[in-house]
């Protein structure tokens, strides 16, 4: 056999023009991951609902550390470490003793006057109960029900132990707070030298940026918190309405809460101005104004003080306001914004969860 009578067949191997995708890139297997996350989520959820008496005053003592670290980190190059962690933990305490005291001052200066001034109320839901029902809206049921001295005697026995609760709550924040603050420096000194993935570089470089995003929040929530009860103090002033500085302090406090705690603000003094002027065209006056300064601060300046430091929307600041409200009461209302603000900050850290700060976060507008 010659070479010349020898053909060589070449055998040609056809690859497929689409190769199989991986599980978890198909279709069904991004679906399965989809609703393994929503499971995950909603158990999340179930947890820290059910065991708010640990989570809740864990998240209120980083919060508290985030916003005082650089005071005792400043200290601390002054003074030994235990007692710049004393001077810190008095100055903590302080700040939160002056604030509650005067919630506590404006708050019974309101009771007090309202007791005084039992008769011109009773007048008053005389009068609306007497307009209800005679459009067919029954109230005597409703006072019966809600107004009797058994109901009145079970709202005594909540708020005392709301009391109660709350001291208890704030005794053990701030025992997570004096323990966390004493191993701040050694907790950054371990996550350096992380040596199991990423997740030391993010949870380091991602607290450092959450903190100075927790004291940029707290500033400017605390500027604008003044300026709401100043401004709420003069037109009450303006307008005649009795225990003006009351409200201003009232309005203040509030609205540390986002959009719960300034709606509670305006509705107070507007009810009890129907109460003292006895006119619809007064008290849709002062419903009016309370509101507009609300607007003003919350939609106008804010935003100019903040801009896009933040990186949160406007619907995710009012989702989590209401969700963690839902899952902690009061305490959620207060540090649903902080949790959020955390979270984002530390998902622009790592490059599978990036697209969770770039969906939820703030609109890309110059707002200066």
């Amino acid at each position: 056999m010659t070479a010349g009578s020898c053909k060589l067949r070449i055998s040609r191997v056809i690859v497929p023009e689409h190769s199989p995708q991986p599980p978890a890139q198909s279709p069904a297997g991004r679906a399965l991951l989809a609703m393994l996350g929503l499971c995950t989520v909603v158990l999340v959820a179930g947890a820290l609902s059910l065991a708010q008496a640990v989570f809740a005053p864990l998240a209120f003592a980083l919060f508290i550390m985030a916003i005082a670290w650089p005071l005792q980190k400043g200290l601390q190059t002054r003074v030994p470490q235990l007692v710049a962690l004393a001077l810190t933990m008095a100055a903590t305490i302080l700040v939160v003793f002056v604030f509650a005291s005067l919630v506590g001052w404006a708050t019974a200066r309101v009771a007090r006057f309202v007791a005084s001034d039992a008769e011109r109320l009773h007048a008053l839901y005389r009068s609306v109960a007497g307009w209800l029902e005679s459009h067919g809206i029954e109230l005597s049921g409703l006072w019966a029900n809600y107004f009797s001295a058994d109901q009145l005697i079970r709202v005594a026995q909540q708020v005392t132990a709301g009391l109660n609760t709350a001291v208890s709550f704030s005794v053990i924040v701030f025992i997570y707070v004096l323990l966390g603050l004493l191993e701040v420096d050694d907790a950054r000194v371990k996550l350096q030298g992380w040596k199991h993935g990423k997740i030391g570089e993010v949870l380091l470089v991602g607290g450092a940026k959450t903190a100075v995003k927790l004291r940029r929040y707290m500033l400017v929530r605390t500027l604008m918190s003044v300026v709401t009860g100043l401004l709420v103090w003069a037109f009450a002033w303006l307008a005649g309405l009795p225990l003006a500085p009351e409200w201003g302090v009232i309005a203040f406090a509030l609205n540390f809460i986002p959009f719960i705690g300034p709606f509670i603000a305006t509705m107070f003094p507007t009810v009890f101005a129907m109460a003292q002027f006895e006119s619809w065209q007064m008290t849709v006056l002062v419903f009016a104004c309370l509101n507009v300064i609300q607007f003003v601060v919350g939609s106008y300046l804010e935003p100019r003080f903040v801009g896009n430091a933040l990186s949160i929307s406007p619907f995710v600041v009012l989702f989590a306001v209401f969700f963690w409200t839902f899952l902690w009461g009061l305490a959620g209302a207060f540090i649903g914004v902080p949790i959020v603000i955390a979270l984002l900050t530390l998902c622009e850290e790592h490059r599978s969860t990036q697209w969770i700060a770039d969906l939820f976060g703030a609109p890309r507008t110059n707002l200066a």
